[in-house]
This record gives C-alpha cells, structure tokens and sequence, in this order.
C-alpha cells in the first residue's frame, strides 16, 4: 500500500471511531463545540503518529482523546469559568451522535444534564474514571493505562465519585416512564403559563433545584434551591411578553422534545431553537430544570432539530 493510500485507510480508521470519542469528549467537557476541538486535536497526533507501531487504534485514541479533555478541565481558563459558575452544560437533542451509547441506565444517566452539572463537583481524575467506567465499560486495569495511575487508585476514584454522584442524587435520576414524563412537562408548562403557583410547587421535589444560563447575558448562571423560587422563576420565565418576543425575534412556538436522554421543551422561532428548558424526573415530580438560553449553547442543538422532524407544538405561538 503507498503513502496516500495508507493515509486514506488511517483516516477512514480514526473517522469510524470519531462519534464514540466525541462522545466521550462531550461527557468529560459537557460542550459539543470543545469535545469537537478535542477530537480534531486527536486527529492531529494521530496523523503526526507512527501509526504502524500502534497495536490498538481504539485504546490509542481513547487514551489521547481523555488526556486532552483533562487538560482543558485543568486548565486556568476552565478552573476561573468553572469556579465561578460561568457554566452550565451544553444541551444535545436525542439522536445526536454525540450522546453516544445508550444502551444501559449508567450510559444513559450519564449524559443527562443532571449529571453533567453534578460532575462539576468532581475532579478532572474522578470525572474521567467515572465516565471511562459507568458510560463506556472499561476496566480498571485499562482506566489505569490511559490515565496513568495505579488500578487501585482507579478503584478510589471511581468509589469517591459514585458516592459524590449518588450523594447528590437523592431525589433524582432512574428510570422515568416517558408517557408520564410527558404528562408531567405539559401540566408544568399549563401551570406555568396560566400562573397556578400552588401546582407549580406540587409538581416540584422538596429539594428541588433549577439553574438558568442567563441567556447570555450575565456573566454567570442563576441557580434556585426552593419550590417556591422555582415556581416563581417558571411563572415570570414562561409568561410570554412582548419585550421577550423582541428578544428572541419573534412569537416562537413551544415543542416538546428528548434532551440528553430527558424531557425538555423546546422554543422554536422559524427553524432554530432560541430557549431549551430540560427537566429532571423523579417519583413523579420534578428534581430539577436547566434552562438554556444562549445561542452559543444551543448551535448544535438546532443544527439537529432542523434535520428532525418535529411534531404539533404544545403551543403554536407563545
């Protein structure tokens, strides 16, 4: 096989095992557009590697793919936006690629905002075992390799962050009947938008939380620890005015849709998405709502939802 050659079948190599590794990025990162970075710098080593002496792609490029995740979570830029709240996760639309394997609870869970919030309470080590272990099967012994570091203290990694993950979790996450999650969502948007605050707060946990972006336009996102706070911000949030409508430029109409695995609706103005509010299930009620207004944050998101195809709005013209 000649030089062009061989580099074709290299690039057709490491373009099969681009989705799982962004994936991977995107769990480490919680944004589509670094975990995007992230993969194209693994191309870059993978191409300026002696291939021939790499016995097993998939390992090689997992191990690269983690490590450069971790350097970007430790990095200065990420500790200051990290520690000082300027961040909340990207939000991916179901059939994202990106969202990676699905096909067990831990997978699933995962990549839920829920989660991807709490992991901030980890440490870039205990994050990436947590993630190498729960979303994608790896063994100690490999999750040592790749990070290099002892079998053991994987093992304490692991153990430290599901207890942290588990701890945080009282009253959220398994699984959700999807029929009811639906129910749950519609009534929260009907309650919301009629102003019932006494529904509001008895579709919400005790300790329920929610955290809002801003919209960009404050330097930091705004958390909320309280159902009646939270019934307050949903009942001013979903109140249609028209200084909102300038805002978002124009009346949008509000869709249901799957958000990281999670209900979630959607405002839709023409075919991009302008405001995604996701929400988390648990014994029936609502644990907590992330919502997400930035356009940085919803690129990618639109740029699948122009590619579905959405059903009847909830509300045709909010």
């Amino acid at each position: 096989m000649d030089g062009t050659a061989t580099d074709r079948f290299d690039t057709t190599r490491f373009e099969a095992s681009r989705n799982r590794l962004a994936s991977l990025a995107y769990r480490l990162l919680g944004s589509a557009a670094d975990a995007e970075d992230a993969v194209q710098d693994a191309f870059l080593h993978w191409q300026a590697a002696d291939r021939g002496r790499i016995e097993v792609p998939e390992a090689w490029l997992t191990k690269v793919v983690t490590n450069l995740c971790l350097d970007r979570l430790r990095s200065a830029r990420a500790r200051r936006e990290r520690a000082a709240g300027a961040w909340v996760p990207e939000p991916l639309l179901d059939g994202d690629p990106m969202l990676g394997p699905a096909d067990t609870f831990e997978q699933r869970e995962s990549v839920s905002l829920a989660v991807l919030t709490l992991m901030e309470r980890l440490s870039p080590l205990e994050r990436a075992v947590y993630l190498l272990r729960e979303a994608f099967s790896y063994g100690h012994a490999e999750i040592a390799e790749i990070l290099g570091i002892t079998e053991s203290a994987s093992q304490q990694h692991l153990h430290r962050a599901r207890r942290r993950i588990t701890a945080a979790r009282r009253n959220g996450g398994g699984e959700v009947d999807p029929a009811s999650a639906r129910r749950i969502v519609e009534e929260f948007l009907a309650a919301a938008s009629s102003g019932r605050t006494e529904r509001l707060v008895a579709l919400l946990t005790d300790d329920a939380t929610a955290i809002s972006d801003g919209a960009g336009l404050t330097g930091r996102p705004h958390r909320y620890d309280s159902p009646q706070r939270i019934a307050a911000l949903a009942r001013a949030g979903f109140k249609p005015t028209a200084a909102k409508r300038r805002f978002a430029g124009g009346a949008p109409a509000i869709h249901y849709a799957l958000v990281n695995g999670g209900p979630a609706v959607l405002f839709v103005l023409g075919d991009g998405v302008v405001g995604a509010v996701a929400f988390d299930i648990a014994d029936d009620r609502i644990a907590s709502v992330h919502g997400i207004a930035a356009p940085a944050r919803l690129t990618r998101l639109t740029e699948v939802w122009r590619q579905s195809e959405p059903g009847t709005p909830l509300i045709a013209r909010w």
